[in-house]
């Protein structure tokens, strides 16, 4: 039992988010989940261990109204730990530059930079100073090995995630007590995210046969093992040592 502990996870209604969401609950550690839809099974095998908000991290101005509103500074008010679980991401839209719209690529920055960011600024302040104590903070951005090598068809979402990395690089450099980060890269994970990979045309992402091969040969990692690594990486003493890190190095 995690006592205290508290942790914000978005997009932990499916995938690796909720494979992540319910590897905390399993340790102990109250959740928050942020996400457009909930998810009912999760809250039902734990209760009130599990709060949940349904909103959608595409839509800057609606998580700037939420974060308005107190309702982070309430839900992480007390002692303990807090974790911050930038999970929530879109791999759209994926093509060359001319054949992306641009409405896709506003969204695309939404969700995988500025909610992040917004999220990460507004947690740094929540529950900063506990009892006169600095609070242990920890933020930790889902990265991908995309933001660090170049990939045909995926522009956006290779400068979202290094937006991601450079981040954690910038905020390591500030030092703010009680607060460490680092921008993680989880590996390839069996998700939806690389359903859609799969279905996509060579057109749009000239490596879809790689990873619909990778699929094949079951070269994917599972999203529970996947969140088990994360999770321990996340609560080690080592976190945010580096501002970048791939977690299958640390899985050696």
């Amino acid at each position: 039992m995690m006592q205290g502990t508290r942790a914000i996870v978005t997009g932990h209604s499916r995938g690796l988010g909720a494979a992540v969401a319910e590897e905390l609950l399993e340790r102990g550690i109250a959740v928050l989940g942020l996400a457009r839809r909930c998810n009912p099974e999760l809250a039902a095998r734990h209760g009130d261990s599990l709060a949940e908000v349904a909103l959608d991290l595409t839509d800057s101005g609606a998580l700037a109204a939420w974060l308005a509103g107190g309702a982070l500074d309430a839900w992480a008010d007390g002692g303990g730990r807090l974790l911050l679980v930038n999970n929530a991401g879109t791999l759209q839209p994926m093509g060359a530059l001319p054949l992306q719209e641009v409405e896709a690529v506003a969204r695309a920055v939404a969700v995988n930079v500025a909610a992040p960011l917004m999220l990460a600024a507004a947690f740094a302040r929540a529950g900063a100073d506990a009892g006169g104590k600095v609070r242990d903070r920890r933020v930790l951005h889902v990265s991908s090995g995309a933001a660090r090598k170049p990939y045909a068809g995926w522009s956006v979402y290779c400068a979202t995630k290094a937006a991601l990395d450079h981040h954690a690089r910038a905020v390591q450099v500030d030092a703010t007590p009680g607060l460490r980060i680092c921008a993680l890269a989880p590996g390839v994970i069996d998700t939806a995210m690389q359903g859609e990979i799969r279905a996509s045309t060579v057109e749009r992402f000239p490596l879809r046969d790689r990873f619909a091969e990778m699929q094949a040969s079951g070269g994917l990692i599972a999203p529970a093992e996947c969140a088990m690594h994360l999770v321990d990486f996340l609560l080690d003493d080592d976190f945010g040592r580096e501002a970048t890190a791939d977690l299958r190095d640390l899985m050696r």
